[in-house]
Order: structure tokens, then sequence, then C-alpha cells
């Protein structure tokens, strides 16, 4: 038996789980899908032009789909605050260790700031919010190009580092799957 698998074996023995929970799973799936469906609409809002008949439909989807977003991710960052996530198996180097919690630590910081960076945005422009096109939230902000300019650029730049981000995500989850060292498992089995 290889020392990898030997330490899997032995991974929780001190009643700790090796697994995240149902919760923390269904969160992560959802609002994974629900972000990056949400930044390809956000790429797709720079393709339709200003003045057009249909863009402040679009964006005010875009900006109440973000605020729904908002509220999933505090849900998640409080569940993970209350349930303490897994630990790595123990065989992880430490550099590995290190890279995983600041990619999360700056996964959480775009996860928030995208949407605070967008909302404080849309409340320094003459638009506000019109929530799902529907309900008008007025800006609680003056009109200020100069704070929107600043808010707005924040949330692009935001989305660009996200999305880098992302990618060093799942690079490192295709290489835990291909490696069959057991790291995935945790995010796909929930701890019973």
């Amino acid at each position: 038996m290889t020392q990898v698998a030997n330490d899997a074996m032995n991974e929780g023995a001190h009643g700790a789980s090796r697994h995240y929970t149902k919760v923390a799973i269904g969160l992560h799936w959802l609002i994974a899908a629900l972000l990056l469906a949400q930044i390809g609409f956000g790429w797709f809002l720079g393709t339709v032009a200003r003045g057009s008949p249909l863009r402040g439909y679009y964006v005010n989807m875009h900006k109440s789909t973000g605020m729904v977003l908002a509220v999933l991710i505090l849900a998640r960052i409080a569940w993970r605050l209350l349930n303490q996530p897994p630990d790595l198996p123990a065989w992880v180097p430490s550099w590995q260790r290190l890279a995983a919690r600041w990619s999360h630590i700056a996964l959480y910081v775009c996860m928030i700031g995208m949407p605070l960076s967008g909302y404080i945005a849309s409340n320094f422009s003459k638009h506000g919010v019109k929530f799902f096109n529907a309900v008008m939230l007025p800006p609680w902000g003056v009109d200020n190009h100069q704070v929107y300019a600043l808010f707005n650029t924040t949330h692009v730049v935001l989305s660009y580092a996200f999305v880098a981000l992302i990618v060093v995500h799942i690079l490192a989850a295709i290489q835990h799957t291909t490696r069959r060292d057991g790291v995935i498992n945790r995010m796909v089995s929930p701890s019973q």
C-alpha cells in the first residue's frame, strides 16, 4: 500500500470529517454555476450598445441576479464560518496548503467584491437598480460619474481576476482528479 493511500485511510481518525457537508457542497456547485453564468452575462453586456432599447433591461437583470448571488454568497460564507471545512490530507505539501488557502481567500474576496462594487456603482448613477425590471430601488448616492467609474472599473477588474482564479482552481481540481489522490472527493461526496 502506498503512503498516500495509507494516509487517506487514516484521515479522520480523530473524528474530523474528510468531506464537506451536503450544504457546503450544494452551495459550492450552485454558486459556481450561477457565478459563471453571471460573468458570461456581464461580458455579454459589453456587446449591447448603449442607448439600445434592450440595454436597460439586460443591465437591470444583471444587477438583480448579482444581488441575489450576493445573498447566496453571504449564506455560503456564514455556513463556512460556522462549519469547519475538512483538513487537507496530511500528505499534501505545505506549499500546496498555502496556495489553496490564499487562492480560496482571493476567490472569496472576488465573490464579495464583485457584487458589492457593482451595487455601489449602480447607486452613484441616475439609473439605480430596477430589481428584476419590476421594483425600482432608487439610488441612495448622488449621480456622480467619477465615483460610478471607480466602482464600475473595480467590478470589471475583479471579474477578470476572478476568472483567472477560477481557471487556477479548476486546473488544481483536474490535477487532483488525474492523480486520483482523493482530494476532489471532498467536494463531490458529502460527509455522513
